[in-house]
């Protein structure tokens, strides 16, 4: 069977086609649904809907089709369980046009509307779930009834607006949901004179649509909002409003936006008094506008007044603009309200019967004292402008023209009051409450009005964040005038007064890019700061930076400055910080500072160390004694009773033990001494000429000879890398090459003396007896192991009467000299008891020790490189001391120079020869007898204590120095190291730890044993204090360079200290001088030590030659 169509639409009317027959209805009793079509005929005849039944309820009811329903009831409840649909063209009206106090009731699932209507005369009451417009309107006319004049529209989960959809109410509604409300986009408009959106989780206002509350266009019917206009008090809603949201023509809101989550405002928001209470976020974005520009009063406290065709600016925050015309001028609106917390309209200028007038700003109130915002953010625009007069086209539709009257004055600015958490101000962002511009007649322009933050919980201390960032631009400046009238005063911009520690409007730090403009308060974005400066305090509650105190002086450390911490400084102590890492909190001293003050200022430090340096030094002179003994001590060893060899003369101590060592055997068979050629140095080693001297020709085979001396150099050369290694440390330490070739010189004598001893089987000689016992060759060498000889000796079997040769024969003798005239190894005649035996054949031994120790004497003050000068003293004494006294035993010495080596290596020496005697009545002898020995036995014994005393208190002042020295380099590298890390690592390797390494070298001096040895190790650690004093040098650069190169903040700081010590101070200088004074003491002492270790008999230097050859 076909489906049933069925037709029910009005008649046709061929007189009027636009209004055919009313629609007809259809009602299907299955889905319990009515639908009101009219297929698609218009017309202006309305399907009448009386009452809907209550018992069943209806399901679903549709209007489509251009159908008009109506409902003429006074009351009635429109109700069903499903949906009610309007569609293409549907209308649907409640009540009777000319008859605007009826009440309706519409209860359903869902209220859909597609390019429809519904037309409301009355109130309408609403309850959906969801309720859908697409270009569709709805038109509710509430009369005049105030009573009767409040419509409420609730959707419980949804409400959307698409297509250019209207909701306009001439009087009260109210918007409820506890979903969605989104207006999609540009058309969509919801409006009434006094507009209430409430209970929503978000609200969404798209690109393009509005929220508006009064109406823009308002006829004189309407329900229009009491402005309190005249009124200074502040309404108590403003700040306190209620907390049911629901619609009250008794509050002076005109939109309220009411207990919603999210706001979003992509389009604009509109009203004289626009107060959003209890929500959470506002995003106002770049699209976005809520204003309330020019929604004030006409009038108001601050009216500009039109008179005679002049007319001043309205005023608020500021004083409005005078009007002035020919000479003759208008006051301009007063100020009025409280900057603090305002809540008051902008006021007008002009006549409020004329069209030519102008309204101050409305009221933007967002948040409040119990529920302020969680967040505000604006990249778009938020403004509460006073009306200029090109905006007064509102009021001509419907107000009496006064042509009489000239340009009124611009509005005064109105109230822009946000209670809030946090908020962001973008940087397109305009928050403004301006005045209005005068008309071109000489007018005055419009005052400012008051933006006020009134901020909930500002945190502080520690848990301080910052609660605004603003980049954008806030106005509350004054109108500006036309022609002779005056601008309006700018307005104010405040915030709540700030916590401690903390100042300014936002008591928060502006972000450094900040381009706000702030002309009512700020001169510069750079005054929104709102920490109190550094250097200041706040302890008082309050905005102004007049509260924020100077911190005390006198409890800035010497080179600190203030800092700003987080949460702004409340009480003193200021916090501050040191100039620089290297300063230490909390008196910003340096690590050496830190050390000194600790122990009481300088003053006292010094005295303490200078204290501890005695004290420790009496502890090491007391460990050097216990430790070296009182034997070892230098001085004239007393005589022996029975001994050939009187030791009452002071000699060299490598002397007085040869003299100890019976050896008489060796100089009865010695026949030659034949010496090494070369210094003993890497680059020119030991070496023995091929020739053998005529003196050994007669026990020596000359090829086995040659073979011996190849062997003899092939183990005295030195290896390359030898070589190297001396090298490498001459650059980075002498002292530590020194000790290196020493030590290699060592081990090359002890493997010749090994060799010859044990490993050569003296296959040279001639004597059978000496090639089996090894016995006729011995190596020997000097002390500093720069001159070596190789002995010879008869092995018994010659039989031969002329060997070994007499003194006589062997003349011109040759005695080379030891050592280089260095420092480290002085000329030297070494003297052992083969040469004395030989001298005793023709000189007494005690005058060859006299004259040996002597020459000695004079020798240790040669110097290489001032050779020609150094050494004529040594030959004046051979003039008038030596050979004086050799003449008698018929022989002279005389200063020699020796054939160079390949090298050019020159060796220094006697020759000693034979002259014709003479009896000289000035000889010298030997004085003995008891008398002599008793009286030599005392001194000697004097000078034992004596010799015992000087070498305590020399010891002891050698500690001192030493200490001293060590503490020094110590201070000075804690000095450096408070300066810079890098300092330090200059000044303890160049040269590596050169500056430390004579504390140790010191020590071994101290604790030798042996006058001999003592000396020795002595000139090693001289050796020492002269390199440190290159690492002296560099702390000196160091010093001085960051001293006059890097900027040092400190220098700009007064100083609060005496005598402060700190290397970017002008004492920078006091170690590395002090260690300079220290170390060349050190060296001269040294020195003098040296001397008294190595000669013991002063009168070694005696010009008298009686004086000396009798001591």
């Amino acid at each position: 069977m076909e489906q049933l169509q069925a037709s029910f639409a009005g008649g046709s009317s061929f007189g009027c086609p636009e209004n055919a027959g009313a629609a007809g209805t259809l009602y299907d009793a299955v889905p319990r649904s009515l639908i009101v079509s009219n297929h698609n005929m218009s017309t202006d005849t309305e399907t009448l809907l009386m009452e809907f039944p209550n018992q069943p309820l209806w399901t679903n009811v549709y209007i489509q089709n251009n159908a008009r329903a109506s409902v003429p009831l006074l009351w009635s409840r429109v109700q069903v369980q499903g949906q009610i649909s309007l569609l293409f063209g549907g209308v649907l009206s409640f009540g009777l046009a000319h008859y605007s106090s009826s009440e309706f009731e519409l209860l359903a699932e869902e209220l859909l509307m597609s390019d429809s209507m519904i037309r409301v005369y009355g109130a309408l009451r609403m309850s959906v779930k969801i309720f859908l417009m697409w270009n569709s309107t709805m038109l509710i006319d509430g009369g005049d009834d105030v009573i009767l004049a409040t419509s409420l529209l609730e959707a419980s989960n949804l409400i959307v607006l698409k297509e250019s959809s209207v909701i306009h109410s001439n009087a009260n509604l109210g918007v409820h949901g506890q979903g969605l409300l989104n207006l999609s986009g540009p058309g969509d408009l919801i409006e009434a004179q006094r507009l209430v959106l409430s209970l929503f989780y978000s609200i969404h206002v798209g690109p393009g649509s509005v929220l508006r509350g009064p109406l823009e266009n308002a006829t004189n019917a309407a329900v229009t909002p009491m402005l309190h206009c005249e009124n200074q008090d502040c309404p108590i809603e403003l700040h306190h409003p209620p907390e049911d949201c629901n619609v009250n023509s008794s509050l002076s809101f005109t939109l309220q936006i009411c207990r919603v989550e999210d706001i979003t405002v992509e389009g604009l928001i509109k009203g004289s008094v626009v107060h959003f209470h209890r929500a959470r976020t506002i995003a106002v974005q770049s699209s976005g506008i809520i204003s309330a520009s020019g929604m004030g009063c006409t009038g108001g406290v601050g009216r500009g007044v039109l008179s005679n065709g002049i007319g001043s600016g309205g005023g608020h925050g500021g004083k409005g603009g005078p009007g002035c015309y020919n000479g003759s001028c208008v006051e301009g609106g007063i100020s009025y309200g409280n900057a603090d917390l305002p809540c008051e309209l902008g006021s007008g200028s002009g006549n409020e019967s004329s069209a030519e007038s102008t309204a101050g700003g409305g009221i933007i109130v967002m948040g409040s004292f119990e529920h302020p915002l969680s967040s505000l953010s604006i990249e778009g625009l938020v403004s509460a402008d006073g009306e200029s007069p090109e905006g007064t086209s509102r009021k001509a539709n419907y107000a009496v023209a006064d042509n009489s009257n000239g340009g009124p004055g611009g509005g005064s600015g109105g109230t822009v009051l946000l209670f809030l958490h946090t908020l962001a101000l973008g940087e397109a962002a305009i928050l403004s409450s301006i005045g209005g511009l005068s008309s071109p007649t000489g007018a005055g322009g419009g005052g400012g009005g008051r933006i006020h933050f009134h901020w909930s919980d500002i945190p502080t201390g520690d848990v301080y964040q910052p609660i605004a960032t603003v980049k954008g631009i806030i106005h509350a400046r004054g109108g500006s005038g036309a022609h002779q009238g005056g601008p309006g005063e700018n307005g104010t911009v405040t915030g709540k007064a700030c916590p401690k520690g903390l100042y300014g409007i936002f008591c928060e730090i502006i972000s450094s890019n900040c381009c706000c403009v702030m002309e009512s308060i700020f001169a510069s974005p750079a005054t929104t700061r709102s920490e109190c400066p550094a250097g200041t305090y706040k302890n008082v509650t309050g905005s102004d930076i007049a509260l924020c105190h100077r911190c005390p002086a006198q409890e800035l450390p010497h080179r600190s400055v203030y800092i700003a911490v987080r949460g702004g400084i409340a009480e003193t102590p200021c916090p501050y910080r040191c100039i620089s890492d290297r300063y230490h909190m909390p008196h910003c001293y340096t690590a050496l500072e830190e050390l000194v003050y600790t122990f009481g200022g300088p003053w006292l430090f010094g005295l303490l160390l200078i204290g501890l340096l005695i004290l420790l030094a009496l502890v090491l002179s007391v460990a050097r004694m216990k430790f070296v003994g009182v034997d070892e001590l230098p001085g004239p060893a007393p005589p022996q009773h029975g001994s050939q060899i009187d030791h009452s003369f002071p000699f060299l101590e490598s002397l007085n033990e040869v003299l100890e060592t019976n050896r008489v055997e060796e100089s009865q068979s010695h026949v030659h001494r034949m010496y090494f050629m070369g210094p003993n140095t890497c680059s020119e080693p030991w070496h023995l000429p091929h020739t053998p001297p005529e003196q050994i020709k007669e026990i020596v085979y000359e090829g086995a000879f040659n073979t011996f001396v190849d062997e003899i150099n092939a183990l005295a050369a030195y290896q390359w890398w030898e070589g190297a290694i001396y090298s490498i440390l001459s650059v980075l330490a002498y002292p530590l090459a020194w000790s290196w070739q020493l030590w290699r010189r060592r081990l090359k004598l002890q493997r010749l003396r090994e060799f010859v001893r044990s490993e050569y089987d003296h296959a040279c000689l001639r004597s059978c007896r000496s090639r089996a016992l090894y016995e006729g060759i011995k190596v020997a060498a000097t002390s500093d192991l720069m001159l070596a000889y190789v002995d010879f000796f008869l092995g018994g079997d010659e039989k031969r009467t002329d060997l070994p040769p007499r003194l006589q024969q062997r003349f011109p003798m040759l005695l080379p000299f030891g050592g280089d005239g260095s420092y480290m190894a002085p000329f030297l005649l070494h003297s052992d008891n083969i040469l004395t035996s030989l001298m005793s054949q023709s000189v007494p031994p005690t005058t060859w020790y006299r004259l040996v120790a002597g020459l000695n004497a004079q020798l240790r003050l040669v110097r290489r490189g001032r050779l020609r000068v150094t050494f004529r003293p040594v030959l004046r004494w051979l003039e008038t001391h030596a050979n004086p006294a050799l003449r008698v035993h018929g022989i002279r010495v005389d200063l020699a120079w020796f054939q160079a080596t390949a090298c050019g290596y020159f060796q220094y020496g006697l020759l000693v020869y034979a002259i014709e005697e003479e009896n000289d009545p000035a000889s010298i002898g030997y004085i003995g007898g008891p008398e002599r020995t008793e009286q030599q036995s005392r001194t000697v014994s004097c000078a034992v204590k004596i010799a015992k005393i000087e070498w305590d208190l020399v010891g002891l002042v050698i500690s001192m120095l030493l200490l001293g020295d060590f503490s020094l380099v110590l201070l000075t590298l804690l000095q450096l190291y408070s300066f810079s890390l890098a300092d330090v690592f200059l000044v303890l390797f160049i040269l590596p730890l050169g500056i430390l390494l004579p504390f140790p070298a010191g020590i071994n001096a101290l604790f030798s044993h042996g006058p001999r040895r003592s000396a020795g190790l002595a000139r090693v650690y001289a050796l020492w204090i002269v390199t440190s004093l290159i690492n002296v040098v560099v702390t000196f650069l160091c010093g001085y360079f960051h001293h006059n190169t890097q900027s040092s903040p400190s220098r700009n700081q007064p100083n609060f200290q005496p005598w402060n010590i700190s290397m970017d101070e002008s004492e920078w200088w006091i170690f590395p001088a002090g260690l300079v004074l220290c170390k060349f003491f050190q060296s001269r002492l040294i020195n003098w030590h040296v001397a008294n270790l190595e000669i013991q008999d002063r009168s070694l230097y005696s010009n008298d030659f009686d004086r000396f050859w009798q001591s």
